[in-house]
């Protein structure tokens, strides 16, 4: 196999490009590795893409659409890997609405290592209650405080 050198730049051109497919309801699959790792909260890890496609397939299955807020996004960069946080919105296939600094969900962060221009590992941190129906068993939602998102 032969290994290309990657500017930062490059790797950071990568995962803003999976963050605009993704908005745009296209495909990301050409930007991973054949052996490619995602993790996904409440799914667990998907390993090469033949899971990773079950893993998506089972995401949208619940959503109708995103939006990353890449403009406001925070990067760190060291090595192959590319650390991105940010906010989202959107749209669950039911109906329900969320928005980050509006709703429980939107927030989040990827940890990319991306390599040989080809993603090899992203590993997503969020909530994925993108509804907030899940309020029941954390005391502080019901205790009438004021909530902050």
């Amino acid at each position: 196999m032969e290994i290309r050198t990657m500017t930062d730049e490059q790797r950071k051109a990568i995962a803003l490009e999976y963050f605009k497919r993704m908005d745009r309801g296209e495909s990301v699959f050409d930007l991973l590795d054949d052996n490619a790792e995602v993790y996904f909260p409440k799914w667990g890890v998907a390993r090469g893409k033949q899971e990773i496609e079950q893993l998506f397939g089972d995401l949208m299955r619940i959503l109708a659409g995103v939006s990353h807020d890449i403009a406001h996004a925070n990067f760190v960069q060291q090595g192959d890997m590319v650390v991105v946080e940010g906010l989202s919105s959107g749209t669950l296939k039911s109906g329900a609405e969320w928005r980050a600094g509006t709703t429980f969900a939107g927030r989040w962060c990827d940890v990319f290592e991306i390599r040989n221009f080809r993603i090899q590992r992203c590993h997503v941190y969020l909530d994925p209650d993108y509804a907030g129906s899940d309020t029941a068993r954390y005391p502080w939602l019901s205790a009438g405080r004021e909530t902050r998102y």
